[in-house]
Protein backbone atom coordinates (compact mmCIF):
# COMPACT_ATOMS: atom_id res chain seq x y z
CA UNK A 1 0.00 0.00 0.00
CA UNK A 2 1.42 3.18 -1.20
CA UNK A 3 1.69 6.51 1.35
CA UNK A 4 -1.04 9.23 0.74
CA UNK A 5 0.47 12.47 -0.09
CA UNK A 6 -1.68 14.91 1.91
CA UNK A 7 -2.16 18.14 -0.64
CA UNK A 8 -0.48 21.14 1.51
CA UNK A 9 -3.65 23.21 3.55
CA UNK A 10 -4.16 26.73 2.15
CA UNK A 11 -2.22 28.72 4.88
CA UNK A 12 0.59 26.58 3.75
CA UNK A 13 0.42 27.65 0.82
CA UNK A 14 0.50 31.26 1.51
CA UNK A 15 3.33 30.64 3.55
CA UNK A 16 4.97 29.04 0.51
CA UNK A 17 4.05 32.09 -1.44
CA UNK A 18 5.78 34.37 0.65
CA UNK A 19 8.41 32.15 1.33
CA UNK A 20 9.51 31.77 -2.46
CA UNK A 21 9.49 35.56 -2.85
CA UNK A 22 11.72 36.14 -0.35
CA UNK A 23 14.05 33.60 -0.98
CA UNK A 24 14.11 34.85 -4.88
CA UNK A 25 14.98 38.11 -3.44
CA UNK A 26 11.92 39.46 -4.65
CA UNK A 27 10.91 40.81 -1.36
CA UNK A 28 14.42 41.39 0.17
CA UNK A 29 15.26 42.36 3.57
CA UNK A 30 12.83 45.25 5.33
CA UNK A 31 10.83 44.94 2.17
CA UNK A 32 6.93 45.55 3.28
CA UNK A 33 4.89 42.74 2.64
CA UNK A 34 1.44 43.09 0.68
CA UNK A 35 -1.64 43.87 3.42
CA UNK A 36 -3.89 40.67 4.03
CA UNK A 37 -6.28 42.35 2.18
CA UNK A 38 -3.95 42.31 -1.04
CA UNK A 39 -3.30 38.76 -0.36
CA UNK A 40 -6.69 37.87 0.00
CA UNK A 41 -7.59 39.26 -3.27
CA UNK A 42 -4.34 38.08 -5.10
CA UNK A 43 -5.02 34.21 -3.74
CA UNK A 44 -8.24 33.93 -3.22
CA UNK A 45 -8.29 32.95 -0.02
CA UNK A 46 -9.86 34.22 3.79
CA UNK A 47 -8.69 36.75 5.73
CA UNK A 48 -8.42 34.01 8.41
CA UNK A 49 -5.84 32.19 6.70
CA UNK A 50 -3.43 35.06 5.61
CA UNK A 51 -3.84 36.04 9.08
CA UNK A 52 -3.07 32.35 10.11
CA UNK A 53 0.21 32.18 7.44
CA UNK A 54 1.51 35.77 8.74
CA UNK A 55 1.28 34.39 12.41
CA UNK A 56 3.45 31.42 11.78
CA UNK A 57 5.61 33.39 9.70
CA UNK A 58 5.74 35.63 12.48
CA UNK A 59 6.46 33.46 15.15
CA UNK A 60 9.33 31.86 13.02
CA UNK A 61 11.14 34.83 12.40
CA UNK A 62 10.82 35.52 8.70
CA UNK A 63 8.90 38.87 9.05
CA UNK A 64 7.94 41.00 11.81
CA UNK A 65 4.49 42.80 12.50
CA UNK A 66 4.07 46.41 13.23
CA UNK A 67 0.40 47.11 14.02
CA UNK A 68 -0.78 49.70 12.17
CA UNK A 69 2.14 49.87 9.74
CA UNK A 70 2.69 46.48 8.41
CA UNK A 71 4.27 43.21 7.88
CA UNK A 72 8.38 43.29 6.81
CA UNK A 73 10.83 41.08 5.83
CA UNK A 74 13.58 40.53 8.60
CA UNK A 75 17.23 39.65 8.99
CA UNK A 76 18.09 36.16 8.79
CA UNK A 77 19.10 35.28 12.49
CA UNK A 78 20.71 32.56 14.13
CA UNK A 79 19.51 30.94 17.39
CA UNK A 80 19.32 27.75 19.71
CA UNK A 81 16.48 25.83 20.42
CA UNK A 82 15.00 25.82 24.06
CA UNK A 83 15.26 22.11 24.29
CA UNK A 84 13.28 21.66 27.36
CA UNK A 85 11.30 23.99 30.05
CA UNK A 86 10.40 21.60 33.19
CA UNK A 87 7.81 23.08 35.89
CA UNK A 88 8.78 26.06 37.38
CA UNK A 89 8.15 24.84 41.16
CA UNK A 90 11.14 22.21 40.34
CA UNK A 91 13.34 24.53 39.30
CA UNK A 92 12.80 26.78 42.38
CA UNK A 93 13.05 23.82 44.71
CA UNK A 94 15.98 22.40 42.91
CA UNK A 95 17.96 26.03 43.76
CA UNK A 96 17.29 25.56 47.52
CA UNK A 97 14.00 27.96 47.61
CA UNK A 98 10.78 27.94 48.63
CA UNK A 99 7.73 27.24 45.91
CA UNK A 100 4.27 28.40 46.58
CA UNK A 101 1.95 29.74 43.99
CA UNK A 102 -1.53 31.51 43.43
CA UNK A 103 -4.21 31.17 41.56
CA UNK A 104 -5.74 34.28 40.10
CA UNK A 105 -7.94 32.78 37.41
CA UNK A 106 -9.34 29.71 36.53
CA UNK A 107 -12.39 29.70 34.01
CA UNK A 108 -13.91 29.05 30.72
CA UNK A 109 -13.09 31.24 27.89
CA UNK A 110 -14.55 31.21 23.87
CA UNK A 111 -11.46 31.33 21.35
CA UNK A 112 -10.71 35.03 19.77
CA UNK A 113 -9.26 34.97 16.60
CA UNK A 114 -5.47 34.66 17.62
CA UNK A 115 -6.78 31.77 19.86
CA UNK A 116 -8.75 29.87 16.93
CA UNK A 117 -5.37 30.15 14.95
CA UNK A 118 -3.50 28.97 17.41
CA UNK A 119 -5.66 25.94 17.66
CA UNK A 120 -6.26 25.73 14.85
CA UNK A 121 -10.17 25.97 15.38
CA UNK A 122 -12.89 28.27 14.55
CA UNK A 123 -13.55 31.24 16.67
CA UNK A 124 -15.68 30.95 19.64
CA UNK A 125 -14.37 27.36 20.20
CA UNK A 126 -14.53 26.55 24.11
CA UNK A 127 -11.62 26.75 25.60
CA UNK A 128 -10.39 26.33 29.88
CA UNK A 129 -8.02 29.16 31.02
CA UNK A 130 -6.19 29.45 34.21
CA UNK A 131 -3.53 32.08 35.05
CA UNK A 132 -1.60 31.17 38.13
CA UNK A 133 1.73 33.47 39.57
CA UNK A 134 4.57 31.33 40.94
CA UNK A 135 6.86 32.70 43.93
CA UNK A 136 10.13 31.99 44.85
CA UNK A 137 10.51 32.63 48.23
CA UNK A 138 7.60 34.87 48.68
CA UNK A 139 8.95 36.87 45.44
CA UNK A 140 6.68 36.09 42.02
CA UNK A 141 8.56 34.99 39.66
CA UNK A 142 6.39 34.21 36.64
CA UNK A 143 2.69 34.47 35.39
CA UNK A 144 1.51 31.47 33.81
CA UNK A 145 -1.22 31.70 31.85
CA UNK A 146 -2.59 28.72 29.62
CA UNK A 147 -4.80 27.64 27.18
CA UNK A 148 -6.27 24.19 27.20
CA UNK A 149 -8.21 21.68 24.75
CA UNK A 150 -11.31 20.55 27.19
CA UNK A 151 -11.39 17.55 24.52
CA UNK A 152 -7.70 16.66 25.94
CA UNK A 153 -8.29 17.42 29.76
CA UNK A 154 -12.19 17.55 30.30
CA UNK A 155 -11.33 17.67 34.31
CA UNK A 156 -8.60 20.59 33.72
CA UNK A 157 -11.11 22.77 35.97
CA UNK A 158 -11.72 20.39 38.96
CA UNK A 159 -7.73 20.29 39.84
CA UNK A 160 -6.55 22.13 42.62
CA UNK A 161 -3.71 23.70 41.04
CA UNK A 162 -2.30 25.11 44.09
CA UNK A 163 -0.92 21.17 45.05
CA UNK A 164 -0.64 19.52 41.50
CA UNK A 165 0.51 22.27 39.19
CA UNK A 166 -0.65 22.07 35.33
CA UNK A 167 2.42 20.91 34.11
CA UNK A 168 2.39 17.89 35.99
CA UNK A 169 -1.24 17.45 35.32
CA UNK A 170 -1.34 17.62 31.77
CA UNK A 171 1.81 15.21 31.28
CA UNK A 172 0.04 12.59 33.54
CA UNK A 173 -2.55 12.72 30.83
CA UNK A 174 0.24 12.73 28.09
CA UNK A 175 3.72 14.07 27.01
CA UNK A 176 3.48 16.01 24.03
CA UNK A 177 4.59 14.45 20.79
CA UNK A 178 5.82 18.43 19.31
CA UNK A 179 6.44 21.46 21.27
CA UNK A 180 6.63 25.12 19.93
CA UNK A 181 8.78 27.83 21.60
CA UNK A 182 8.75 31.28 20.73
CA UNK A 183 10.66 34.37 22.84
CA UNK A 184 9.81 37.79 23.11
CA UNK A 185 11.45 40.27 25.06
CA UNK A 186 7.99 42.59 26.14
CA UNK A 187 7.08 45.54 28.29
CA UNK A 188 5.07 44.60 31.03
CA UNK A 189 1.16 45.81 30.87
CA UNK A 190 -0.03 47.17 34.14
CA UNK A 191 -1.69 43.81 35.44
CA UNK A 192 1.46 42.08 34.66
CA UNK A 193 3.51 44.52 36.45
CA UNK A 194 0.73 44.76 39.49
CA UNK A 195 0.95 40.04 39.21
CA UNK A 196 4.81 40.25 39.29
CA UNK A 197 4.89 43.05 42.15
CA UNK A 198 7.16 45.38 39.98
CA UNK A 199 7.40 48.90 41.29
CA UNK A 200 7.89 50.23 37.90
CA UNK A 201 7.79 48.48 34.26
CA UNK A 202 10.84 46.96 33.05
CA UNK A 203 12.00 44.58 30.40
CA UNK A 204 10.34 40.67 30.73
CA UNK A 205 10.79 37.89 29.44
CA UNK A 206 7.55 36.18 27.65
CA UNK A 207 7.69 32.57 26.60
CA UNK A 208 5.17 31.25 24.72
CA UNK A 209 4.59 27.40 24.18
CA UNK A 210 2.30 25.82 22.38
CA UNK A 211 1.64 21.40 22.35
CA UNK A 212 0.81 19.01 20.29
CA UNK A 213 -0.75 15.24 21.22
CA UNK A 214 -1.70 12.79 18.19
CA UNK A 215 -1.29 15.89 15.45
CA UNK A 216 -3.83 18.35 17.23
CA UNK A 217 -2.80 21.53 19.73
CA UNK A 218 -3.78 20.54 23.04
CA UNK A 219 -2.30 23.70 24.66
CA UNK A 220 -1.06 27.83 24.28
CA UNK A 221 1.11 29.09 27.80
CA UNK A 222 2.08 32.32 27.76
CA UNK A 223 5.11 32.36 30.62
CA UNK A 224 5.75 35.72 31.46
CA UNK A 225 9.22 36.46 33.85
CA UNK A 226 11.14 40.15 35.06
CA UNK A 227 14.15 39.77 32.95
CA UNK A 228 16.16 41.09 36.49
CA UNK A 229 14.91 37.91 37.99
CA UNK A 230 15.05 35.08 35.46
CA UNK A 231 16.26 34.36 32.52
CA UNK A 232 16.36 31.11 29.92
CA UNK A 233 18.75 28.82 28.43
CA UNK A 234 19.28 25.68 27.31
CA UNK A 235 22.58 23.49 26.55
CA UNK A 236 22.97 21.27 23.54
CA UNK A 237 24.99 19.73 20.93
CA UNK A 238 25.59 21.04 17.99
Amino acid sequence: MSDTIRPPTRYGQVKQYILDRIQSGEWEVGCRLPSESAFVETLGVSRMTVHRALRELTSEGVVTRAQGVGTFVSAPSTGAELLELRDIADDIVASGHIHRSRIVSLDTIRADMDLAIAFDQRPGTRLFHSVIVHYEDDIPLQVEERFVSPHFAPDYLDQDFSIAHPHRHLYRIAGPEEVEHVVFAITPTAHICDLLELDAPEACLQLVRRTWVDSRVVMKGIFTYPGSRYSLGGRYRP
